[in-house]
């Protein structure tokens, strides 16, 4: 059944204060929806603040902020919107200065993504195809398969994927033809030759069997492929390639004639014993639940890339042997370590698999074709030690690699994307310079470096046109993120926004506006458009509440502080007390964000908004507060986000040791009253720091917390950890559990009992150390039977921060 997609449910000190910040741009007033936002009763301390019941509430109560922002062929703009006391969501559009809801029954008009082309736009909604031209709206099939990435070809026609096979339709007669299917098995024989010796003696022999069983099915199989070949409306023959595949990408060239196939290995993804339970399911049973694979169980599975020529039926397997690197072992100093430490490892087994780049953002594809039919690909290597992108020869399947990254600790899951230009040179973006930077490679020439700076390149578009290139990026200050525009011919860079804040941008198929997703510290995302060329931000939209709004927040101060262990400050958000006196002295709590690599200490509205509110009540009850962008984090260049590179927790306590004695000489704050607290990554830090540096926090609370990274997914942590069996040593000196003996402090560990990314079984385990550690007067449990890693009630966010306030009350006041 078809399902329609919706959204997901989603030591200069600068003031980060909405109120506070100027701009240069002042953004013309919002359209008024035609619906009245609803401000509900807001529950408030003695002093005016929210309570904590208040800020764990839905959070519908603070706004129903847009999502997903496009524009639609009409050049109107839409968005998504949570429906109030739902979890469904409406389309809406902004039109006429007026929000409005999208009438269901014509959402397939309005649909986000597809491919444009000379105002032509093709999408695939609920599984069908459809075209948008000139205002109308053609649907081009109608079927229970799943139809999806259409492209436009050469010839006019529109080119799909249906399962396995590639499909074209011709708009103007709607005929719908197969242009080549895969098999993932091998080819049936088609005629039997005679075997063993009983069976070719019969053969020989008697004459009717030669003529029944041989001689009659091999004329009618000539017969057979001569009438194939010679009608026009037949489908294509299947390419077989073998049993034990699995597909994992069909790429067709612009013209139709050449199609690239990625395979695999069809090896399980997850074992049986991988399962979890479920206490309060439907049932009233206890009822199992498939989970992941660990990391230390994790197999590298090697991808194949096969070139088929759909005319001729040649296939070429792409010579992966061509990518400089792949027979060594960048992991050889590693190997070599962890043997004179007395771990037995793996041996290195060349060449080292290869598989498409994975692109966490997902902005863009990782096989790309040049209108006159070159082939570009970006390939990593499974250990993440390399990234190529190569172009191929689609004759002998030759690579020419235009250009390599290589990374000792591991190349980035972002600033990945690429593509070609009508002359034949390829635009990427590479952290070489130690930031994400644009750079522009001519066929046959020498890269150019296009962006330059201590500031990081994010989601580049390249602009209908070619001549110019769209990005985010942090230019003016790590924290501050604008919209820019890199005109390619002089290599001139404009600023479009000066807005001060988080700004997102989606840049309308025609390339004259822009859709820009604004906010600030103590302000929601918005939508706001503005023109490519210049000119003032309109705003679209006004969703946040007044309740929320009239709430008497403390902003925090966005700091830089000065590191012990590198020449870059460490920045951190500092809220203090509104009656803050420098003569007196404070009570502390650090909040450490999750993810690891994630930008917490930006001037935009945090994801982290719930946390951000604690901290704003904790800050008005008399305590210094610290959000710190520890190393690891997103936005400060590539030294930093590796810095965890084979010692995750010990960077990231170090740096928190730093903002602990900086907030103690500029802040009053008394050292021996500071705890700590997060969630996921932020809760493993509460453990490493509890445990690592006992006499940093009094007292800590561990959310969803990482006990033991040989649990987590191979994805993130063999990036950052390499594998259990090549890096023993680097998973026992970043695994918490291994110094839980350290412990003098008050811990509190909460984790959900659902919880797929990090398991419950790490925290259960870490409990069962500790109790045969006799740390039963250091430590306290509190699990959440309903709850994912990612909470949902707000009953279990209050039951949570209830208990981390309480713990902080006790143990620093």
């Amino acid at each position: 059944m078809k399902k329609a997609l919706i959204p997901l449910a989603l030591s200069v000190v600068l003031s980060a204060c909405a109120t506070t910040q100027s701009s240069t741009q002042t953004p013309a007033a919002a359209a008024k929806p035609d619906y009245q936002v609803q401000t509900p009763a807001t529950m408030r301390d003695a002093s005016g603040h929210p309570t904590l019941e208040q800020i764990m509430s839905d959070p519908q109560w603070i706004a129903r902020s847009p999502q997903q922002p496009f524009i639609g062929a009409d050049g109107q703009v839409y968005f998504w919107q949570q429906r109030e006391s739902s979890e469904l969501y409406d389309l809406m559009t902004v039109k006429a200065g007026k929000v409005a809801k999208v009438a269901d029954q014509d959402r397939y008009k309005h649909v986000d993504g597809g491919i444009w082309q000379n105002g032509r736009h093709a999408y695939s909604y609920q599984g069908n195809l459809y075209l948008q031209q000139q205002g109308q709206v053609r649907q081009l099939t109608g079927t229970s398969d799943s139809d999806s990435n259409p492209q436009f070809l050469s010839d006019g026609r529109i080119a799909f994927q249906r399962g396995n096979a590639i499909y074209t339709v011709d708009p103007a007669s709607g005929l719908v033809r197969m242009l080549a299917s895969v098999e993932l098995k091998k080819q049936p024989e088609k005629l039997k030759e005679a075997k063993g010796y009983l069976e070719t003696e019969q053969k020989k022999l008697l004459q009717w069997v030669d003529k029944k069983y041989y001689q009659d099915p091999k004329a009618q199989l000539a017969e057979e492929d001569k009438l194939q070949a010679a009608d026009p409306t037949a489908n294509p023959e299947p390419f077989y390639l073998g049993e034990g595949r699995r597909l994992v990408e069909l790429s067709l060239s612009k013209d139709g004639s050449k199609l690239v196939v990625v395979t695999e290995n069809d090896t399980p993804e997850r074992a049986d014993k991988d399962i979890m339970p479920n206490y309060l399911g439907r049932s009233g049973e206890i009822e199992v639940r498939q989970v992941r694979q660990r990391v230390a169980e994790w197999k590298p599975n090697p991808q194949v890339f096969t070139v088929i020529d759909l005319k001729t039926r040649a296939k070429k397997d792409l010579a992966l042997s061509d990518l400089p690197g792949i027979d060594k072992d960048p992991l050889a100093k590693v190997r070599e370590e962890n043997r004179k430490a007395g771990y037995q490892v793996e041996p290195f087994k060349g060449p080292r698999a290869v598989h498409l780049i994975e692109d966490w953002s997902g902005h863009q594809l990782p096989i790309q074709w040049s209108d006159d039919g070159k082939l570009a690909l970006m390939l990593e290597a499974e250990d993440n030690k390399d990234r190529w992108l190569v172009t191929a020869d689609l004759k002998t399947g030759g690579l020419t690699t235009q250009h390599h990254l290589h990374d000792d600790a591991w190349v980035n899951y972002q600033f990945n994307d690429f593509g070609w230009l009508k002359n034949d040179s390829l635009w990427y973006q590479s952290e070489e310079s130690g930031y994400s930077h644009l750079y522009l490679k001519p066929w046959g020439g020498k890269a150019k470096q296009l962006t330059h700076g201590a500031w990081e390149v994010h989601d580049p578009v390249l602009s209908a046109d070619e001549q110019s290139i769209y990005f985010k990026g942090n230019v003016k200050h790590p924290g501050i993120y604008e919209v820019y525009k890199l005109d390619l011919a002089s290599d001139t860079q404009t600023a479009l926004t000066d807005l001060n804040g988080m700004t997102d941008f989606v840049l309308s198929p025609d390339n004259k506006e822009l859709v820009l997703t604004h906010s600030k510290v103590l302000s929601p995302p918005e939508l706001y458009s503005l023109n490519t060329s210049g000119g003032t931000p309109k705003q679209l939209t006004h969703t946040v509440s007044k309740a929320f709004e009239d709430s008497p927040w403390i902003a925090p101060k966005i700091v830089a502080i000065p590191s012990s262990h590198t020449q870059q400050p460490i920045y951190a958000k500092i809220y203090l007390p509104k009656d803050f006196d420098p003569a007196k002295h404070y009570p502390a709590v650090v909040f450490n964000h999750g993810a690891g690599y994630l930008q917490e200490v930006d001037m935009g509205w945090s994801d982290y908004f719930r946390e951000f509110m604690f901290n704003s009540m904790l800050a008005s009850q008399g305590y210094v507060v610290m959000d710190m962008d520890y190393r690891a984090s997103e936005g400060y260049g590539r030294d930093w986000r590796t810095a965890i590179y084979r010692q995750m927790g010990t960077p990231e306590v170090q740096d928190l040791k730093d903002g602990v004695n900086y907030m103690a000489s500029k802040y009053g704050v008394d050292k021996s009253r500071v705890g700590t607290y997060g969630g996921s990554y932020g809760g493993f830090l509460t453990f490493m720091s509890l445990y690592t540096a006992p006499d940093l926090f009094k007292a800590g609370a561990a959310l969803r917390p990482v006990a033991d990274w040989a649990n987590y997914n191979a994805p993130y942590t063999a990036n950052i950890l390499n594998l259990p069996g090549n890096d023993p040593i680097a998973y026992h000196r970043s695994s918490p559990i291994y110094f839980a003996k350290n412990l003098q402090s008050q811990l509190l560990i909460m984790s959900g009992i659902l919880d797929d990314n990090v398991f419950f079984q790490d925290s259960v385990r870490m409990v069962q150390h500790l109790i045969e550690l006799h740390k039963t007067n250091h430590f306290s449990v509190a699990p959440y039977p309903v709850e994912h890693h990612g909470f949902r009630q707000p009953s279990s966010w209050l039951d949570e921060y209830q208990r981390i306030y309480n713990l902080m009350q006790q143990n620093l006041k």
